[in-house]
């Protein structure tokens, strides 16, 4: 009750309107933490725990106390929909105090964004890429809007953590803060961080302060959770028995369905029905195909239309009709979502999420589960895990249920070790440098390239980057004309530069979802959003392709078509599972144990796997012969890790073993043929991993592994020198093969 005494009236007189009894305990923590301390807060509780209101009720309290003479708070959160939810929230909050709270995004109208320029006050909620353009347009208005900044609430600050979208945000913060002469504290929430401490470590960046992570004891919760396993050609379901129909859905002999019915597809549409649900998908590609193909489940039975969308690409008008229908608990509406309905959007009543094929971590697995459960409704999730039926004559690492697997990997690492990914913090960040440097000039003016490199290098998220290496950035930059030099000697952005910072599209260091016609010899084949590196596969046109050379200025891809298949995750990006989770997919395939959550389908598919498994030795022996010259690997290792053991195979091992025909399926497996016995395979590993690897070793010839938005506008040799240094788990592939030659010392 100390907290609640604390609390100004109005604050008080809001939650007894509300119907709160007493406080939650994240209230208490950070009640505490905030009146008590003068250091940054991080607040991990979990999702519906009230972690807005418990921050804000006592930054609101102090502002009573002491006006603030600018804005005195910014709320900086990853999606325009959660801004717009929480705007709600806290103006019916402030309302009474006359506290007022801005928005400030794409989506907010000019007006409404001038009466703040004339009275900065109160709370102003953006978004990462707002603030960026508020800085670089706005440059003089800064210290008038932020003079008196006092703190700084980072929303979902764990989706600020796995890339340069978080770095960047780190980098305003310090920009702005330098601007207007402030040290405003920052409180970080989330409802899924791995490390905390590192997390409060990346959160006080640059502040000269500490962070306090309260801990609070949350309650147990259960879980309406359940898996269920489907072939994706119609009437094929999994398990021993073939003909046995699957859990009720729809029966494709009997009810009417579109052509080419997918089963995990008309499961979904049978179990949504009456129901107020969200379907989760793990691309916007996918977000589209899934719900066309719902919707002609409605047209095909003559129901009316029950399904939205929600992603990224989509219009303002389209996300918030979506929002706005499923917070109206009078309608029973689907909506087949990505990501952005992932992150903290109160949308009311919702009975159960969906989720399609395996997420690719704990922390998503979570948050999206979070999403329901709220209002006194237990946390419900279905996964509908869908893979095409192995061919006749397919090989062993071809027959593994691998998204299945996946699944299960990671609802038993939350649920029995709490593990959720930590953070990676130490990438060599040199897109973002650029678009920084770019930023800092565009909005500065002339700068002396020593002014520049003060400003920038002393970023604090750049705290890795050499002064050597920034030269090496800002020679390539003038030759390239991004920047200028005048006749004085000082830098400024040059023309090629305009282009990109007076583009609306550089507030953002995410890249957009921008097609590459494919095409092999002179036929078109179609169009691919992010193409893969060179030696890659796609697969389009109904074939699988290998990547030969792509033209970014051009967005063309020349490919060469080649036999066999691409696998359901191709990782083009520079890392996303854990080792840990591939570490818990073999787990699932060695032990006994049974999961409560597992459907029908999905028992029948694992006990197969498991027995396919046992045959095979996969689980203790990571090298399996397929029969002849052909081999496959399996190293059980996360994304980052596993692209360093491909290159080191292929550049390091593949002579002195006849390796040929390398072909990953990313994390999962690397088949090969080889001409050396698995006794000289181990043994060639584990020489050669002895010896010190030079990183930049590991990028192939000619190669430059563009990324991130704005590589292309990097030297090559940076680019190269980022993704070994920064990307490549090259310490913990080492780790894996002497494990492995261990482990065969000890067998002997």
């Amino acid at each position: 009750m100390d907290i609640f005494n604390r609390y100004a009236p109005f604050v008080q007189d809001y939650i007894y309107r509300n119907g709160w009894e007493s406080l939650r305990a994240i209230q208490v923590a950070a009640g505490d933490a905030i009146f008590n301390t003068d250091k940054n807060v991080l607040l991990c509780a979990s999702t519906a725990s009230g972690k807005t209101e418990a921050a804000f009720f006592p930054i609101i309290t102090l502002f009573s106390e002491d006006p603030p003479s600018s804005v005195g708070a910014l709320y900086i959160g990853p999606l325009k929909a959660l801004i717009n939810d929480q705007f709600l929230r806290l103006n019916d909050l402030c309302a009474e105090a006359e506290i007022p709270v801005w928005h400030w995004h794409g989506d907010v109208s000019q007006s409404h964004k001038q009466k703040l320029l004339k009275n900065p006050s109160g709370i102003l909620q953006i978004t990462p890429e707002s603030l960026e353009a508020l800085l670089l347009r706005k440059h003089a208005f800064i210290p008038k809007l932020f003079g008196d900044l006092r703190f700084i609430v980072i929303d979902e600050v764990h989706s600020l953590m796995r890339g340069d979208r978080g770095g960047q945000t780190l980098c305003l913060i310090e920009r702005l803060s330098r601007l207007a002469g402030v040290n405003p504290r920052r409180i970080g929430l989330s409802a899924t961080i791995g490390d905390p401490v590192g997390t409060g470590e990346f959160l006080a960046a640059g502040t000269r302060k500490g962070t306090v992570i309260p801990k609070i004891e949350s309650k147990g919760i259960k879980w309406r959770l359940s898996m269920e396993h489907f072939f994706t050609t119609p009437g094929s379901e999994s398990g021993e028995n073939r003909n046995a129909p699957a859990l009720p859905a729809l029966d494709m002999k009997t009810d009417t369905a579109p052509e080419n019915s997918d089963p995990g597809f008309g499961y979904i549409f049978e179990h949504t029905k009456g129901k107020k649900c969200l379907v989760f998908v793990n691309s916007r590609e996918e977000c589209e195909a899934v719900t066309t193909t719902l919707r002609g489940y409605c047209e095909a039975r003559h129901e009316p239309d029950r399904f939205l969308i929600h992603h990224g690409n989509l219009s303002a008008s389209f996300r918030e009709t979506a929002e706005a229908v499923m917070k109206d608990d009078e309608q029973n509406m689907t909506t087949v979502t990505t990501a952005t309905l992932e992150l903290g959007i109160d949308i009311g009543r919702l009975e159960r999420a969906f989720q399609v094929n395996a997420p690719f971590t704990v922390s998503s697995f979570l948050q999206r589960m979070g999403r329901t459960g709220r209002r006194d409704l237990p946390p419900e999730m279905w996964f509908v895990m869908r893979e095409e039926q192995p061919e006749a004559r397919a090989l062993l690492p071809e027959t593994m249920p691998w998204e299945l697997l996946q699944g299960i990997a990671l609802v038993q690492l939350y649920t029995e070790e709490r593990f959720v990914e930590p953070p990676k913090t130490d990438r060599l960040p040199y897109s973002l440098l650029y678009h920084q440097t770019m930023a800092t000039l565009a909005s500065s003016g002339e700068l002396t390239p020593a002014a520049l490199a003060q400003k920038v290098l002393s970023l604090s998220y750049f705290h890795r980057i050499t002064k050597e290496d920034y030269k090496i950035l800002l020679r390539h930059l003038l030759e390239t004309e991004q920047i200028e030099r005048t006749e004085e000697g000082g830098l400024i952005v040059g023309l090629s530069g305009e282009r990109q910072t007076n583009s609306f599209k550089f507030y953002a260091v995410f890249k957009e979802n921008e097609e590459y016609t494919v095409r092999s010899e002179s036929e078109e084949l179609g169009t691919i959003v992010m193409p893969p590196p060179v030696g890659e596969k796609i697969a389009i046109a109904g074939h699988v392709w290998i990547v030969e050379e792509v033209d970014h200025k051009r967005r063309l891809v020349y490919c060469t078509k080649v036999r066999g298949k691409v696998p359901a995750y191709f990782g083009q990006c520079p890392g996303d599972i854990n080792t840990r989770v591939l570490e818990r997919m073999r787990e699932a395939l060695s032990e006994e144990k049974s999961y409560p959550y597992l459907m029908k389908n999905a028992v029948a598919r694992l006990s197969e796997a498991r027995s396919a498994a046992r045959l095979s030795g996969i689980t203790h022996k990571p090298l399996i012969n397929l029969g002849g010259d052909m081999w496959c690997l399996f190293p059980w290792l996360g994304t980052y890790a596993f692209l360093a053991i491909e290159r080191f195979l292929k550049l390091k091992c593949a002579e002195k073993l006849g390796l040929s025909g390398l072909d990953s399926a990313r994390p999962y497996f690397i088949e090969f043929k080889m001409k050396a016995t698995e006794e000289e395979f181990f043994k060639v590993l584990a020489e050669t991993a002895k010896q010190p690897i030079e990183p930049l070793e590991l990028v192939y010839p000619g190669e430059v592994p563009l990324f991130e938005k704005y590589d292309e506008f990097v030297p090559p040799e940076l680019i190269k020198k980022g993704f070994a240094y920064g990307i490549l788990g090259i310490d913990e592939m080492k780790e894996r093969i002497l494990g492995w030659e261990k482990s065969l010392r000890n067998d002997k």
